[in-house]
């Protein structure tokens, strides 16, 4: 849906001023103004070949408002969505890292993984990443991308990562915890952006959330020790581990498939070389472990 489509929507009550919101690797999002209030715009339809199905999306989105930790849906239609605008700022890596700020972005991720089943209606997807890496290889080698020589062994890494990572607890994860994904209103923190949500180990959310922030090895301990409540065992750190390194590999390969189908102005190779890179330490650790 362009602009000029959604400034027609039957919510609005004046004139709507509109402005293109940066940062967005996945959907197309705006700013929008009307009568005094503020309220972003996502604009997206589903994207099957990273697994966002819209519907999900908004479930999960309104489950997420109802456990309190995600701002509401106001409007929702074919490809697009509407919510309120948090008057905040988004969270650096260097933000989810420092001491005081970490507990609180766990906090909310065992929140999350805790209270938005209590509020989800409908059906509602499993994200299971290891299946995600398979068909996302079958897309790079349909598609002729230029990491194809490549894919048969990060596929044959996730699988047997997959055989490293069990048993599984499940959880309603959030499973894109960048932390551009975090607001801080000056109060209180808020999680957004739901295009991934679904039933997964917890391990995910964890690994996710120490890869893409760059916690340290204390940190990762410390994360593991609070969110079970329980000293870490050999096994939990085996298991997590083999997560993180999923987790890393999964975006990475969501990068390689972007680069190919993606007409968001990013620099998806870039994007690719760092996951890359940051994969390939995590997995020499975890063989190494």
């Amino acid at each position: 849906m362009s602009q000029p489509e959604f400034r027609n929507l039957p919510i609005w009550q004046s004139e709507i001023t509109a402005t293109p919101l940066t940062g967005g690797i996945t959907n197309v999002n705006y700013l929008v103004e009307d009568a005094g209030r503020k309220y972003v715009v996502r604009v997206g339809d589903d994207i099957p070949l990273h697994q966002v199905m819209r519907f999900n999306e908004l479930a999960a989105s309104r489950a997420a408002h109802a456990a309190g930790l995600s701002p509401a849906v106001v409007y929702a239609a074919d490809g697009i969505t509407v919510l309120d605008y948090i008057d905040s700022r988004t969270l650096t890596e260097e933000d989810v890292r420092a001491p005081e700020m970490l507990p609180r972005v766990l906090d909310l991720v065992k929140r999350c993984h805790r209270d938005v089943p209590d509020h989800l209606r409908g059906p509602s997807l499993v994200f299971w990443v290891f299946h995600v890496i398979r068909d996302y290889g079958a897309t790079l080698l349909e598609r002729g991308s230029s990491h194809t020589a490549l894919v048969p062994e990060l596929v044959r890494i996730g699988n047997a990562l997959e055989q490293s990572a069990g048993p599984y607890d499940i959880v309603f994860g959030h499973n894109d915890l960048l932390c551009g994904n975090f607001l801080d209103d000056g109060s209180r923190l808020w999680l957004i952006d739901f295009d991934y949500a679904g039933f997964n180990s917890p391990l995910f959310d964890l690994g996710g959330l120490a890869s893409n922030n760059g916690l340290s090895e204390t940190q990762e301990v410390w994360l593991l020790e609070t969110y079970f409540d329980e000293s870490v065992t050999d096994d939990l750190r085996h298991r997590y581990s083999a997560m993180k390194c999923a987790s890393l590999l999964r975006e990475t390969m969501w990068s390689m498939v972007s680069e190919i189908t993606s007409e968001i102005d990013f620099d998806y190779t870039a994007y690719t070389a760092e996951n890359l890179a940051r994969f390939r330490a995590s997995y020499d650790d975890f063989k190494n472990s």
